[in-house]
């Protein structure tokens, strides 16, 4: 056997030689507490009707949304964040049935709090965009613009009522100049000073939105450039970042997840509030669609992009995956 001096002096492998071994010596770890379930709940339905793009992911009834919840409390899910799909009849051009204090979010809202109580952090969805007959997250003026501040009103309104309905947090995530300072007026205004506001402070105008909006039976009409970002920016998020935080953000997201990692870790290295990051319908997609043709190991990849999102400063992750990840997680 050739020695060669001391070579190689350092060798990584040793701390790599063992499962044991590696699950100590990790610099990151992904706990169940760190995970919250979007759910969408359908109005009208008398059975879960299942989402063709997101293969195990449903439009709940009331009561599979009551079982989705406590399930994800028994596995130990810190969060939930609730979307609506209203009847389409019921869709204008203003919304109105994101604040009709018996709209299905606010139906989904009782339902979930009277289940679960304080258990589970109970988050709602504060846009238009599922209540509008035209797709788009605000108030359009005549010539089809999104109008900025005609918006903020309505989703003042919408924060009273997700409050009065049981909302421990609320999530403005219309990309709307100015949205977190109106809603934490309007909460503070109503005797809701407790409510937390969970800032979608960098939303990018995403490629990867597709499934979702069959999840919510979008209406969608043109695109939303307008007022979500820029995936080609970067700087931008902090400036979005530091305007939410000034108007009172309690937490802080980045949305989507996976193609942003960068801008994560940029977020949570400014902060010091809780970070959360969203893997959209998209990148759940992604790896379903690609697990069923046997091109990739399904949980392994699931564990990984987890991994990676936590790696980067994410706190809290949204995932259609949160209940099945935190029972692996606690086995």
């Amino acid at each position: 056997m050739t020695v060669y001096g001391n070579f190689p002096g350092s060798r990584p492998r040793r701390l790599r030689t063992t499962p044991t071994m590696r699950r100590m010596v990790a610099e990151t770890r992904l706990d169940a507490a760190n995970l919250i379930l979007p759910a969408f709940v359908r109005e009208g339905i008398d059975a879960p009707v299942a989402i063709s793009a997101m293969p195990g992911v449903q439009q709940h009834t009331l009561d599979t949304l009551r079982k989705a919840a406590v399930d994800a409390v028994s596995a130990g899910v810190s969060g939930i964040m609730l979307f609506g799909v209203p009847a389409d009849e019921k869709k204008d051009a203003r919304g109105t049935a994101g604040t009709d204090p018996e709209g299905i979010l606010q139906a989904a809202l009782r339902a979930v709090r009277a289940e679960v109580g304080d258990d589970l952090v109970i988050m709602s969805d504060l846009c238009l965009d599922e209540y509008t007959d035209h797709g788009h997250c605000g108030v359009l003026t005549e010539d089809g613009r999104v109008d900025n501040d005609a918006t903020l009103e309505r989703y003042a309104e919408m924060a009273q009522v997700q409050a009065d309905a049981g909302a421990h947090v609320v999530g403005p995530s219309g990309m709307m100049d100015g949205q977190v300072g109106v809603v934490r007026d309007a909460l503070d205004q109503t005797g809701h000073e407790d409510v937390s506001i969970l800032a979608y402070t960098v939303k990018y105008s995403s490629a990867f939105f597709g499934p979702f909006r069959e999840a919510v039976g979008s209406s969608l009409q043109g695109d939303r450039k307008t007022y979500q970002q820029d995936p080609a920016n970067a700087r931008e998020s902090l400036r979005e970042l530091a305007l939410d935080l000034e108007e009172g953000a309690d937490m802080v997201m980045v949305k989507p997840a996976g193609p942003y990692l960068d801008i994560l870790a940029k977020v949570a290295d400014s902060v010091d509030v809780p970070v959360a990051a969203y893997q959209i319908s998209g990148e759940y997609a992604m790896i379903e669609a690609a697990a069923e043709r046997g091109w990739i190991d399904r949980d392994a990849a699931i564990m990984e992009s987890l991994t990676g999102i936590r790696r980067a400063g994410a706190q809290m992750i949204l995932t259609y995956w949160a209940t099945e990840v935190a029972q692996r997680l606690r086995r």
